[in-house]
């Protein structure tokens, strides 16, 4: 998948430089040409020796050191490589790269590339949230270099938090998706409906669903990844937003009604994966309703089927629907894929073990108006969002090189 890549991978002195030795494998794995620079901090964890193995490439650590080619070492290798990859980023060298300093060989290479260039961080909880890092990471991204996660859980110095690297296998994915993916969808908006809406019964009170939302924001992440400007309608959600789209945050469904049209006439594709809910309270309470220890009657009207009327308006949109059923799938598909007019239905039983609300997993059936089916195994649900969205790439006459 990264063959003739060339690939410069930058360790700095953190503890997660264990993990380079990771995505070093990895990329070779995977056909990449790799190469090592190291900060003399990343030394102090793991030895050059081992990603020299790993690279079968020289490891550069000394700015001054004997050339190991004849050159200007630091500016050839920043030529020669298609992109940068900095994993583990302290905090330290993503202040370097902020303001342009030049002090070692790594940040020297990082100052002189010119091609694409990804970074891990990677730090202590506190480190992560200093204004001055979120700054940094923000000049960063405001120059196209791309953040992957981190992520949350255990760190070394004994806290808990977000800082955390992402693991190899999660950064690796991000380069691989970089060059396969990324210019794809360019030019293409999407809008994409992920969560489930609630509706208000009083102040403190809702009535609801159990998505989580999950496989809306993962195929808003897949959309991006293929270079699509993304916008997510969300119903409220702990869900982090993918990196680079716009969301737009609603709690009712005619909240997410009015949003939803109000981007529909400017988009060339919208899935409707968020769980809507059917019906809303007739009367919304302004104080919060006591138990009387009586039968509470509460009246229910409907909402705007949002689906139905973007299959009535649409012209040049692709338009995609979902269904969440518990009995009957495939029947009850054709039929809302039918009365929605839409160009594509994704099936699921929720009731089925890895499918249902909440959970890390999918298993889906694809159906077409013109009688096709794609049943999909078990997969994650960025996996899913990936394959649904190369189908949908095929729709508007976009295929994968």
């Amino acid at each position: 998948m990264l063959h003739g890549r060339k690939i410069l991978v930058g360790v700095t002195g953190g503890i997660a430089a264990y993990k380079a030795a990771e995505i070093v494998s990895r990329l070779g794995k995977l056909g990449a040409e790799v190469h090592v620079a190291m900060t003399k901090g990343a030394t102090e964890f793991i030895a050059p020796l081992t990603l020299r193995t790993l690279s079968a490439n020289p490891v550069s650590v000394e700015m001054f050191e004997e050339p190991k080619r004849w050159n200007v070492e630091h500016i050839a290798l920043a030529e020669h490589v298609d992109a940068v990859l900095v994993a583990p980023a302290t905090a330290n060298i993503l202040a370097k790269m902020a303001v342009g300093i030049a002090d070692d060989f790594l940040s020297t290479v990082l100052l002189a590339a010119k091609v694409p260039i990804f970074v891990a961080p990677a730090m202590n909880h506190a480190m992560y949230h200093h204004p001055a890092t979120q700054k940094n990471l923000e000049i960063l991204r405001s120059r196209s270099v791309k953040i992957i996660g981190p992520a949350a859980g255990f760190q070394a110095c004994g806290t808990n938090g977000d800082g955390r690297m992402s693991e190899p296998v999660e950064v690796v994915e991000e380069l691989v998706r970089f060059f396969t993916d990324s210019a794809m969808l360019q030019g293409k908006k999407v809008l994409v409906t992920a969560g489930g809406t609630q509706e208000p019964l009083d102040p403190v009170r809702y009535l609801g669903n159990r998505s989580s939302g999950r496989m809306g924001y993962a195929i808003a992440q897949a959309f991006r990844e293929a270079g699509a400007e993304t916008t997510l309608v969300s119903a409220p959600t702990e869900l982090p937003v993918p990196y680079g789209v716009k969301r737009i945050s609603v709690m009712t469904a005619l909240e997410m009604h009015d949003a939803v049209l109000e981007e529909f006439p400017q988009m060339d594709v919208v899935v409707k994966a968020a769980a809507v809910a059917d019906y809303r309270p007739k009367e919304n309470a302004t104080q919060k309703i006591k138990k009387q220890g009586t039968s509470l009657w509460v009246e229910l009207v409907p909402n705007p089927d949002i689906l139905a009327e973007l299959g009535k308006m649409k012209t040049k949109q692709i338009l995609v629907g979902f269904a969440a059923e518990t009995e009957n799938l495939i029947n009850n598909a054709q039929d809302k894929m039918r009365r929605k007019n839409v160009d594509m239905l994704v099936a699921n039983d929720v009731t089925r073990q890895g499918s249902g609300f909440g959970s890390l997993t999918n298993s889906v059936s694809l159906l077409f108006p013109d009688g096709r089916r794609i049943d999909l195994p078990q997969m994650n649900k960025l996996e899913v969002a990936r394959y649904l969205r190369n189908e949908i790439a095929g729709l508007l006459g976009v295929t994968k090189e």
